[in-house]
C-alpha cells in the first residue's frame, strides 16, 4: 500500500528580517501562487516594509513579536550576530506555539537555535546561495529531530521558491555545503575575473572579454545542470587531442588547480566550524 501524501497546505509564514534573501523567497512564493495573506514580515526599516507590502501585498510589521503572531513557520533571516538576541526575545512564543524555525544564517547550528528559542523547538537549518536572488539558487537543508514530516515538507516547499533543495542527514556536513555552494558563487566570479583579465592581455577589448567569459560560464553551467552527464565526461568531450583546450587544461593541471580547489574548500569548511564554535 502506497504511503499517503504529506499535506502541505500553506501555513502562515513569518519572515524575521526583510532583506534580500527574504525578499527573494517571498517573491518566489508569490510567483508560485502563494497567498500573500499568509505571509507576515518583521522588518525594522520602514522603507523596506513599505516596498515589501507594495510589491507583494504581504503584511509587514516593525517587530518580530507582531509578525510571528499566528505563524506556524518562522523564517529567520537576520544577521548571525543578532540571531541569539532575536531568538531569545521570541523564546516564550516559540515555547507556547512550537513553530518550525527555518534559519538562513551561516555558522549557527540547529542546537544553538533551538536552545536560544527555549529548547526542543523544530529547527531547519538552510544554506542558500546568492543566485537565489535570481531564482536560480540551490539550498542545503538540515532538519533537527523535532521537525515532523509535514514541517519538513513545508520548509522544503518554501525554500524551493528560489531553486532546488538538497536535504543533508548529518548537520556536520552543512559546513561543507557552505564551502561548496554557499560560498561557491564567489569562486565562479573569481574565475570570471581571471578569464576576463587574461582575454584582455591577449588583446581583446575589455567589454568583449567580459561578455565571452560570462556567457561561457553560463552556458557551461547549463550543460552541467541540464545534460545527464558528469563534469569529467563533458570536459573530455570538448577537449580535442592536441588542441587548444587540451593545452589550457594541461596548464591548469600542471599548476595544481585540483589541489588548490581542495585546499580552498577545506579552508571554507574549517571557517564554518569556527563560526559555529564562536556562537557557543
Amino acid at each position: 500500500m502506497a504511503n499517503a501524501p504529506v499535506q502541505t497546505d500553506t501555513p502562515v509564514i513569518a519572515f524575521i528580517g526583510g532583506g534580500n534573501m527574504a525578499r527573494s523567497l517571498i517573491g518566489g512564493m508569490i510567483a508560485r501562487g502563494a497567498d500573500p495573506g499568509c505571509v507576515r514580515v518583521a522588518e525594522p526599516v520602514e522603507a523596506l516594509r513599505g516596498a515589501l507590502a507594495a510589491d507583494f501585498g504581504v503584511r509587514c510589521f516593525a517587530t518580530a513579536a507582531e509578525a510571528v503572531d499566528g505563524a506556524a513557520v518562522w523564517l529567520l533571516a537576520v544577521k548571525p550576530q543578532v540571531m541569539r538576541t532575536v531568538c531569545n526575545e521570541l523564546a516564550p512564543v516559540a515555547q507556547a506555539t512550537r513553530p518550525v524555525a527555518i534559519s538562513v544564517a551561516a555558522g549557527i547550528t540547529s542546537t544553538q537555535l533551538s536552545d536560544w528559542l527555549g529548547g526542543a523547538v523544530p529547527v531547519v537549518r538552510a544554506m542558500p546561495n546568492t543566485p537565489a536572488l535570481l531564482g536560480a539558487g540551490i539550498t542545503g537543508l538540515f532538519a533537527n529531530a523535532q521537525v515532523d514530516a509535514v514541517q519538513k515538507a513545508q520548509a522544503g516547499e518554501l525554500v524551493e521558491a528560489v531553486g532546488p533543495v538538497v536535504w543533508i542527514d548529518d548537520e556536520a556536513q552543512m559546513d561543507a555545503v557552505t564551502a561548496v555552494s554557499g560560498s561557491g558563487p564567489a569562486y565562479v566570479f573569481l574565475l570570471a575575473e581571471a578569464m576576463q583579465a587574461a582575454g584582455v592581455r591577449q588583446g581583446l577589448p575589455e567589454a568583449t572579454a567580459r561578455q565571452l567569459a560570462s556567457h561561457t560560464l553560463l552556458g557551461a553551467a547549463r550543460m552541467l545542470t541540464e545534460l545527464d552527464e558528469p563534469a569529467d565526461v563533458l570536459r573530455r568531450k570538448v577537449t580535442s587531442p592536441n588542441g587548444t583546450t587540451q593545452a589550457a587544461i594541461e596548464t591548469f593541471e600542471a599548476g595544481g588547480l585540483r589541489e588548490l580547489v581542495d585546499r580552498a574548500i577545506a579552508a571554507a569548511t574549517r571557517r564554518g566550524r569556527e563560526l559555529s564554535a564562536a556562537n557557543d
